[in-house]
Formats: C-alpha cells, structure tokens, sequence
C-alpha cells in the first residue's frame, strides 16, 4: 500500500520579479486550500521606499523580511495549518532563513529568462519593483540545488498549467 506523501507546512514560490510569483502562489492557495500571503506585504515601509527608488535591497535590509516570513510559517506550523508565500527567495542563505530547519517548507521554484521576465515587468503598472533592478534580481539568484527538493517550473505555460505542473510534481 502506497502512502501520499506528507503535505509540507508551507510552500514558498521564489524567483526573480516579474516571475510570476504572486499569481501563482494565488493559485496555488486556491487549489489547495491555503491561506495565501504575498511577500511584499512582510517588506517594511523602508524596504519599498528603497524598491521604489529603484535601489537593490541589501542582505542587511533583506534579514527582517526574511524573519517575518519565517515567524508567519511558525504560526502556520503551530496552528497545524498550511500556506503558500510569494518571497523571491534568491539566495541558499536566505531560503535556509525561511526553513528555519524544517523539512516541511518547500520551494517553487519559477523559472524564466531574463528577456521574458523584462517583457512582463514592462507591462506591470503601479509595483514598486522597477524593471531596473531585474538585472540585479538575476546577479543575485542562487538557483535552488538538488538537495534543496525545489519543485521547478517553467514561467513559459498559462498560470493553470503551471500550478498544475508544480502540483503534480509535489504529489511525488
């Protein structure tokens, strides 16, 4: 008798900006009955002001964003509920953060070229992120390694076909 493998705590969908990390994370919640919670909402005002302004965020400004993420999938853990989180995520040390050790707090992991994800940041309106920092978004991307068990997918499908891809590739 096969058993479904456990469903983890929380589902972190990283990439660059522009990745499609909030519609996606969105759909995810939905199909699986998750609370939902947009990274950004965990930025302080400094860091969007910084992101407005069109200056990278450092590591320095990145550590208090990275902790109320994790405090948040804390609080799902300790409730015994679920969620999915839309957080860049770009680097090893940062995810580290975020799992804070916990094998129950996995990665989906969007995967676009820099021309596609410029295409649609020029199509956004009203974000804070300006497109000039998608160049520094991709100098700093770790891609998520083997041993990290990222569920990877391509940007390139309808947002139905993607979360059905990462669905799938969660139930194994």
């Amino acid at each position: 008798m096969t058993s479904e493998p456990p469903l983890p705590t929380a589902l972190i969908v990283m990439g660059v900006s522009g990745a499609g990390k909030s519609s996606i994370g969105e759909r995810l919640g939905l199909r699986l009955g998750w609370t939902f919670r947009d990274g950004d909402s965990f930025h302080p005002p400094a860091n969007v002001a910084k992101m407005h302004a069109g200056i990278p965020l450092t590591d320095e400004d990145r550590w208090p964003w990275l902790a109320a993420i994790a405090s948040w999938i804390a609080e799902l853990r300790g409730a015994g509920q679920h969620g999915v989180v839309a957080c860049s995520a770009l680097k090893r040390g940062y995810r580290d953060a975020l799992r804070n050790g916990h094998v129950d707090v996995r990665f989906v992991f969007l995967e676009g070229s820099a021309e596609v994800i410029a295409a649609r940041l020029a199509k956004r309106k009203d974000h804070f992120m300006p497109p000039s920092l998608l160049a520094s978004q991709f100098a700093t991307l770790e891609p998520p390694g083997a041993d990290e068990a990222p569920i990877r997918v391509s940007i390139e499908a309808e947002p139905d076909a993607i979360v059905a891809n990462a669905l799938r590739q969660l139930a194994r």
